[in-house]
């Protein structure tokens, strides 16, 4: 009989708020939170909960496990240059909601292309699920759908949490 595959989340913090957010993780029974951000920083009062002392804070207190991965951040050049696709295409990053084509490729290179995703798997999902985390509201607009397809292709079963 072979084992269920492992369950991989994924979660921005924009359009949460703090309790639900935390209410969302907690629901989902997860059990290793993995910050795949380069800036562990969210600008604006209603996303401080997402900045790192207090989001390590807050999961600690849940009994969740925390690692910041910024081998899976994209690098700054990478953001640039979506912050520039975004402003030729007239959108706000807010506002963004899927990848540029470019990017997604750049990134897969850049990041993905070294990236043992059996290996996370096996170490992240070890005491349970596991959830990607950046910033962006929608899965499609940021990297960590990236990162989660790739988790696929290694069997992992994947749910987006949105608000």
């Amino acid at each position: 009989m072979t084992s269920p595959a492992p369950d991989v989340l994924t979660i921005g913090a924009y359009g949460w708020g703090a309790d639900a957010f935390f209410d969302a993780l907690v629901e989902a029974g997860v059990a290793h939170f993995c910050d795949i951000r380069a800036r562990r920083g969210v600008r604006g009062p209603e996303y401080a909960f997402a900045n790192s002392r207090r989001l390590q804070d807050r999961l600690r207190a849940l009994g969740v496990a925390y690692s910041h991965r910024p081998d899976l951040a994209p690098s700054a050049s990478l953001r640039s240059a979506l912050a520039e696709a975004d402003a030729a295409a007239g959108v706000r990053r807010r506002a963004r909601t899927r990848l540029d084509a470019g990017f997604a490729d750049a990134y897969a290179a850049e990041r993905l292309s070294g990236f043992d995703a059996a290996s996370f798997l096996a170490a992240a999902t070890a005491v349970g699920p596991v959830c990607l985390f950046c910033v962006e509201r929608e899965p499609a607009a940021c990297h960590r759908s990236l990162v989660a397809d790739r988790l696929a292709e290694a069997g992992a079963t994947v749910r987006h949490l949105t608000p």
